[in-house]
């Protein structure tokens, strides 16, 4: 295999123009290119062009008419929330970010590839099967994970949400799912306050979703320990086939829109501890997606510290 990691990203991904002042900017995507570009792994990756999911992929996880929702509100450049702004190419943006997230995952579900990275926008994990949300449009993760049991036959699958902001959309989608287990460490309280660690799945799924809020001010040790304590055990309770990353890199304490205290060391610990524990039972399976990070500097040091462990 002449490469462990995919690199999934294009240009087109720019063109998604969220307005003057706006959190969720191009230049994010910019700065990590700049960044990883820059760096010693750059070469050592499998770089993979994105093609749009398809309207039935996006019904995956999102209700029926869905779709045409957001392609409606784009075609008039309507916010589809008073956060999350649109222009008329975000539509078909969205499904190439989608779609970006598909081809990470099925270079690693056709083992073309270990694991793979999509530096993709807009980001998803807000996306409830309704409703778009927090800067998101479709749920690229979720939507991902449903393709892979739907077209590649993966059973249980495991996503790993560390944004600093709760991925309710997500966890909305798998909330009475047994087949996949949702995880997500975010600050609380802070948007969209969802994600209390009462919240555990419900009927069959009961115990397939958990959360860990953490206060403001935690840091590199805090992550880890939960990790090692919580995460890790659940993990080899559940025995997931296929782990995916909602990589959000917000908890970096350079990121304005939080309060917490996490280097680009500690985000590389983290990546490491799913590594070990992907290698052990999911054949080393893993697909990281970008969701939030809104300092430049803390978002593209943070990216790349993740991808170089990627490529360990």
């Amino acid at each position: 295999m002449p490469h462990n990691t995919a690199f999934i990203y294009h240009p087109e991904y720019l063109n998604h123009d969220t307005g003057f002042g706006h959190p969720e900017r191009p230049n994010r995507l910019i700065a990590c290119l700049a960044e990883l570009q820059q760096s010693e792994v750059w070469d050592k990756l499998c770089h993979i062009d994105p093609i749009p999911a398809t309207i039935e992929q996006i019904s995956y996880a999102h209700r029926p008419g869905y779709s045409d929702y957001i392609r409606k509100h784009c075609e008039l450049e309507i916010p589809t929330t008073y956060d999350t702004n649109v222009v008329y190419e975000s539509f078909d943006i969205a499904l190439l970010s989608t779609g970006g997230v598909l081809r990470a995952a099925e270079a690693v579900a056709t083992q073309q590839v270990k694991n793979a990275f999509a530096l993709v926008r807009p980001p998803g994990h807000h996306a409830t099967p309704g409703q778009s949300m927090g800067f998101c449009l479709f749920n690229n993760i979720a939507i991902t994970a449903r393709y892979l049991q739907r077209e590649h036959g993966v059973g249980k699958v495991a996503i790993i949400d560390w944004d600093v902001h709760h991925g309710n959309g997500t966890q909305d989608i798998f909330y009475e799912d047994e087949s996949v287990f949702f995880f997500s460490i975010h600050q609380s309280p802070l948007y969209p306050g969802t994600g209390s660690q009462y919240e555990k799945g419900m009927g069959k799924a009961r115990g397939t979703t958990c959360n860990v809020p953490i206060p403001a001010w935690s840091d590199d040790d805090d992550y880890i320990l939960v990790f090692k304590e919580i995460l890790i055990p659940a993990l080899e309770d559940f025995a997931p086939e296929f782990i995916l990353i909602s990589a959000g890199f917000d908890a970096h304490h350079l990121d304005l829109l939080s309060h917490t205290e996490l280097t680009a060391d500690g985000f590389a610990a983290l990546t490491d501890l799913v590594l070990d524990t992907a290698d052990e039972m999911a054949s080393g399976n893993v697909v990281s997606a970008l969701e939030g990070g809104y300092s430049l500097e803390g978002l593209s040091e943070s990216v790349v510290a993740h991808v170089e462990r990627l490529t360990r």
